[in-house]
C-alpha cells in the first residue's frame, strides 16, 4: 500500500522556519495571525446577506421607542390637563378685593373680535388674484415635476454625455444673464433705483461676477474629472432605473413621517396651555393678568423638539438604507440583467426589523452632529475674538465632516450586510484601504454636477412660468415673485430626485469594491467604469490591522 505521508521537501538556505536555533523555544506566532484569530471580520466573505438577518443596536432602538412613548404619551396629558382659559387671557382682570384675577362680564364678545377679524382678513386674503395664482402655479408645478424628474432620469440614463456638456455653458450664462438682467431692470425702475442706490447694485453685480469666476475656476481645476464622473452618471441612472419603485416607497416614507409629525405639533400646541392665569405687578405698582406655564412645559418642548429631530435624521438614514439595500440586490443579482423581486420590500423589512437599532444609532450620530455644527456656527456669526476660537471652529468643523463622512457609507455597508454600526463602520473602512479606492472624488465631483443641472432645469422652467403669466395674467412685478416660487418648489423636487441618485452612487462604489475585494465581477459595465476612479495615495497593507470605531 503507498504511504499517504508527503514526501520530505528540501530545505533552502533562505529559509526562515529552518534558521532556529538549537535552544530556543518554540516560534512565536506571527503578529498578523493572532489578530486574525481574534478578528473573525477581518477576511468574512463580504456580499448581500439574503439570509433572516439578526437584530442589531437593540439598546439605541429601545431608547428611540422610550422617546417617542414618553413624547405621545406627556402629550396626551397635555390635551387633558390643559386650561381651557388660555385663549382669553385679554378677558382677565385683576380684582383687588379677592388679590385674584377674574373674567369680565363681556369676555365672550370680546374674545370673538380677534378671531371675527382674523377670518374676515384671511377670506380678503383667499380671494386675492395673487394668492388663486399663487396656488395654481405650485400645483402646476408639483403636477409636472414628477414627468420632469422621469424625463431627466431617461435623458442621464441614455444621454448624460449630451445632457452634462450642453448644461455646463448655462452654469455661467444663466447667473449672467439674471445678475445683468436685475442690474438693468433696477436701474430704470424708479422705486427699485431708489430704494438700492447706485453704489449698491454696482457692489451685488461685482459680487455675482466674483461668484460665477469662483464657478469658472471649479470647473477648470476639475476638467479632467468630468468624464469619469459622466460616466457614474450614467451608471447610477441605470441602476435607478431598474428599481423605479423606490420613487414610490421613498415619498411615501415622508408621508409617514409628516402623519407622525402631525399629532406631535398638535401636543407641543396644546403644552401651552398647561398653566394658569396669575396676578402681576408692574413698575408702577399697578396689577395686571398674565398667563404663567407650568414648569414642566420647557422640559417637554425639549423632548418633543428632540424627539422630532431624531426621528427626522432616523428617516433619512432609513431612506438611505432602504436604497442602498435596493441596489446591492441589483447589484448582486445572480443574472446579468434580471431585477430582483421584492427587492425594495424586503429592504423595508430589515430597515425597520433587523437593523432598525442601526439606522436609530445612525440617525442619533447624525442629530448630534448637526446640533453642534449649528452651535459651531452660531458661536461663529458672534464674532468671537481670539485665534484659539478660530482653531477649535476648525477643529470641530473637520471631525463633524469626518464623522458625516464615514457615516454615509457605513449606513451603505450596513444595509448590504446587516452588520451592527461599528462593525460596519470598521469593516467599511478597511474596505476601502484595502482596495485603496479614493472616495472624496465620488463624494463631491458628482454631486456638484447635478446640482448644476438641477439648476439649469429649474431656471429654464421658471422662465417659461414667468413667460406664460406675464402673458396670462396682470400680474405685473409680482410674476416675478411667483416665478421663483416655481423655481424653488422644482428644485426642491428635483433635489430630491439628486439626493437618491447621489446614494445610488455611493451603493454601488461599495458594490464595486466588495467586488474587487472579492476579485468577482458582478456588473461588467460598472467594473469599466469605476476602474478608472483614481487610486488613494495612503496605501495600507492587505492585511492591516483593524481599528475601533
Amino acid at each position: 500500500m503507498a504511504s499517504t505521508e508527503e514526501p520530505t521537501k528540501p530545505t533552502s538556505l533562505f529559509d526562515s522556519s529552518a534558521a532556529q536555533p538549537l535552544l530556543s523555544g518554540p516560534p512565536e506566532p506571527d503578529r498578523s495571525e493572532v489578530e486574525r484569530e481574534h478578528d473573525p471580520t477581518q477576511y468574512l466573505q463580504i456580499t448581500y446577506n439574503r439570509s433572516p438577518r439578526t437584530f442589531r443596536n437593540i439598546a439605541f432602538l429601545i431608547i428611540f421607542v422610550v422617546f417617542v412613548l414618553c413624547t405621545f404619551g406627556f402629550g396626551i396629558f397635555c390635551v387633558f390637563h390643559r386650561n381651557t382659559n388660555y385663549s382669553t387671557v385679554s378677558s382677565y382682570s385683576y380684582s383687588s378685593s379677592s388679590a385674584s384675577c377674574v373674567k369680565s362680564s363681556n369676555s365672550t364678545s370680546l374674545a370673538l373680535i380677534p378671531d371675527l377679524a382674523a377670518w374676515v382678513s384671511l377670506n380678503s386674503l383667499s380671494s386675492s388674484t395673487v394668492l388663486r395664482d399663487l396656488i395654481w402655479v405650485l400645483v402646476i408645478t408639483l403636477v409636472l415635476s414628477v414627468p420632469i424628474c422621469f424625463l431627466l432620469l431617461l435623458l442621464l440614463k441614455h444621454y448624460v454625455k449630451q445632457i452634462v456638456y450642453v448644461c455646463l455653458p448655462f452654469f455661467i450664462l444663466l447667473p449672467v444673464f439674471f445678475d445683468v438682467y436685475w442690474f438693468v431692470a433696477c436701474t430704470i425702475s424708479s422705486s427699485c433705483s431708489d430704494a438700492f442706490p447706485l453704489v449698491y447694485r454696482i457692489l451685488v453685480l461685482v459680487f455675482v461676477f466674483l461668484v460665477i469666476g469662483v464657478i469658472v475656476w471649479i470647473f477648470v481645476i476639475n476638467w479632467h474629472r468630468i468624464e469619469l464622473t459622466v460616466s457614474i452618471i450614467g451608471v447610477a441612472s441605470d441602476a435607478l432605473s431598474s428599481n423605479l419603485g423606490l420613487f414610490v416607497a421613498l415619498p411615501c416614507l415622508t408621508i409617514g413621517l409628516v402623519a407622525y409629525y402631525a399629532p406631535i405639533i398638535v401636543f407641543l400646541v396644546f403644552a401651552r396651555h398647561n398653566g394658569k392665569i396669575v396676578p402681576k405687578e408692574s413698575s408702577d405698582g399697578e396689577y395686571s393678568c398674565t398667563w404663567k406655564q407650568d414648569r414642566w412645559v420647557p422640559a417637554y418642548f425639549a423632548l418633543a423638539v428632540l424627539t422630532m429631530l431624531w426621528s427626522l435624521t432616523t428617516m433619512i438614514e432609513a431612506q438611505v438604507y432602504v436604497i442602498s439595500g435596493t441596489i446591492a440586490q441589483w447589484y448582486f443579482a445572480k443574472e446579468e440583467h434580471s431585477v430582483p423581486r421584492r427587492s425594495i420590500r424586503s429592504s423595508l423589512r430589515n430597515a425597520f426589523g433587523p437593523s432598525s437599532g442601526t439606522i436609530c444609532l445612525s440617525g442619533l450620530l447624525i442629530g448630534i452632529v448637526r446640533i453642534v455644527r449649528t452651535a459651531v456656527d452660531t458661536a461663529a456669526r458672534e464674532d468671537a475674538p481670539g485665534i484659539v476660537n478660530l482653531v477649535l471652529q476648525c477643529c470641530v468643523n473637520a471631525l463633524l465632516s469626518s464623522i458625516e463622512f464615514l457615516n454615509k457609507f457605513t449606513i451603505n455597508f450596513a444595509a448590504i450586510t446587516g452588520e451592527a454600526y461599528c462593525t460596519s463602520a470598521r469593516m467599511t473602512y478597511e474596505l476601502l484601504k484595502r482596495n485603496l479606492l479614493s472616495a472624496v472624488f465620488v463624494e463631491t465631483v458628482s454631486t456638484r454636477l447635478l446640482g448644476g443641472i438641477v439648476f439649469v432645469f429649474s431656471a429654464i422652467y421658471a422662465i417659461a412660468a414667468w413667460g406664460i403669466l406675464k402673458g396670462v395674467t396682470d400680474l405685473g412685478v409680482d410674476s416675478y415673485f411667483l416665478a421663483l416660487l416655481a423655481w424653488a418648489a422644482l428644485t426642491l423636487v428635483l433635489g430630491f430626485f439628486i439626493h437618491v441618485l447621489d446614494n445610488v452612487i455611493d451603493t454601488v462604489y461599495i458594490c464595486y469594491a466588495i467586488d474587487r475585494d472579492r476579485g468577482e465581477v458582478c456588473k461588467q459595465d460598472v467594473h469599466e467604469v469605476y476602474v478608472q476612479l483614481p487610486i488613494s495615495r495612503n496605501r495600507a497593507p492587505l492585511a492591516s490591522p483593524s481599528i475601533g470605531v
